[in-house]
C-alpha cells in the first residue's frame, strides 16, 4: 500500500528518459513504454517524457496512434534544448502549436532543459526560453554559487548531473551537498539527472552490458531526502551522509512520515519540499518502482 508520506515525496517524481543511455530505446520503443506506464497502477510517479527538440518531429510520428485526444489527459514533455537556443526554441514552440488542437494529440511541451557554465550564457538563454519552466544544467566541480543566483535572477530552475556512464562522471558528494545548498540559499528549485535508477546509493554498472564499468552511484531516495532536509535546516555534515546512505534500514516511510535516523518529515513537509528538488531523470522506470517495491518501500 502507497502511503501519504511516499506519495508527496514521489508523486510524478520520475522523468522518463528511455531515449537516453544506457536505456538508449528507439523513439518508437520509448514513447510506447511510456503510454504503457501512463496506463499502469503505478502513473502517480511519472513525471514527464524527455526528448531532444531536435527530434520532436519523430516523437509526433512515434506517438500518431498513442497519443491522447482530449486536452484533460495531454502528455507533458521536456524538451532537451542544443547549442542553438534559438532554434531549439522555435521547434519547440512550433510544436506546441500544432497540437493546440487535442485532435491532432494533446501534448505539449511545458519544460525545456539546457546546458549553461556562465550567467551570461544563463542570460543569453533566457531571451529564448523565459516563457518555459526551464531547467538550467550547471557544473558542479566548482562552486556554482554564481550560477545559481544567475538562474534565480531569471527566474528558472538548476538541473544536477548526478551520473555518467564512467565512474569519473559521477560528481563528489561534498560537489552535490554543496550544489543543494546553494539552491537552498537562493530559492532556487532544481532537478537531478543520470545515474538515479535505484532508491539507494551503492555500487551499480554504469550500463546494461555484459562486463560494464561500475561505480557507486547516488540513490534517489537519498537524492531526493536530501534535498528535502536541507530545506528543513539539515546542516551540510548530516546531508553528507544521508547522501552516501547505504543502510536501507536507515529510511523508513511510515504512513506520513518519512524517517531517516532521528529525523522525520510529515507528508505536508515532503510536498512543500518537492518545491526544492522537482523531479529526477530516469531512462528506466520499472527499475525504480520494481526496486522500491524489493526493499518494501512501495
Amino acid at each position: 500500500m502507497t502511503t501519504p508520506a511516499l506519495r508527496a515525496l514521489l508523486a510524478r517524481a520520475v522523468d522518463y528518459a528511455g531515449l537516453f543511455p544506457p536505456a538508449r530505446l528507439g523513439m518508437d520503443d520509448a514513447v510506447r513504454a511510456y503510454a504503457d506506464y501512463r496506463g499502469g497502477p503505478d502513473a502517480w510517479m511519472l513525471g514527464r517524457f524527455v526528448v531532444p527538440a531536435s527530434r520532436l518531429e519523430e516523437f509526433e510520428t512515434a506517438g500518431a496512434e498513442l497519443l491522447p485526444a482530449s486536452a484533460s489527459s495531454s502528455w507533458a514533455l521536456s524538451a532537451l534544448v542544443g547549442a542553438d537556443v534559438e532554434l531549439d526554441a522555435r521547434s519547440i514552440e512550433q510544436f506546441n502549436d500544432r497540437h493546440r488542437d487535442a485532435r491532432n494529440g494533446a501534448v505539449h511541451v511545458d519544460t525545456v532543459e539546457l546546458k549553461a557554465s556562465t550567467p551570461d550564457a544563463i542570460r543569453a538563454a533566457d531571451e529564448f526560453v523565459g516563457g518555459f519552466d526551464a531547467f538550467i544544467e550547471v557544473p558542479v566541480a566548482e562552486d556554482p554559487a554564481a550560477l545559481i543566483v544567475a538562474i534565480a535572477d531569471v527566474g528558472a530552475k538548476a538541473k544536477l548531473r548526478a551520473g555518467g556512464l564512467t565512474p569519473d562522471a559521477i560528481p563528489g558528494a561534498r560537489h552535490v551537498v554543496r550544489f543543494i545548498r546553494r539552491c537552498v540559499e537562493h530559492d532556487v528549485a532544481f532537478k537531478a539527472t543520470a545515474g538515479l535508477h535505484h532508491p539507494l546509493r551503492a555500487e551499480y554498472a554504469l550500463t546494461y552490458e555484459a562486463g560494464a564499468p561500475r561505480g557507486v552511484l547516488y540513490g534517489f531516495m537519498n537524492m531526493l531526502l536530501t534535498a528535502a532536509l536541507m530545506r528543513h535546516g539539515l546542516d551540510d555534515a548530516a546531508a553528507l551522509d544521508l547522501l552516501e546512505e547505504r543502510d536501507p534500514a536507515a529510511i523508513r516511510v511510515d504512513g506520513d512520515t518519512v524517517r531517516w535516523r532521528e529525523h522525520a518529515l510529515a507528508a505536508d513537509q515532503l510536498r512543500e519540499a518537492r518545491h526544492e528538488i522537482v523531479a529526477f531523470g530516469s531512462c528506466s522506470f520499472r527499475e525504480p518502482v520494481d526496486e522500491l517495491r524489493a526493499l518494501g518501500l512501495l
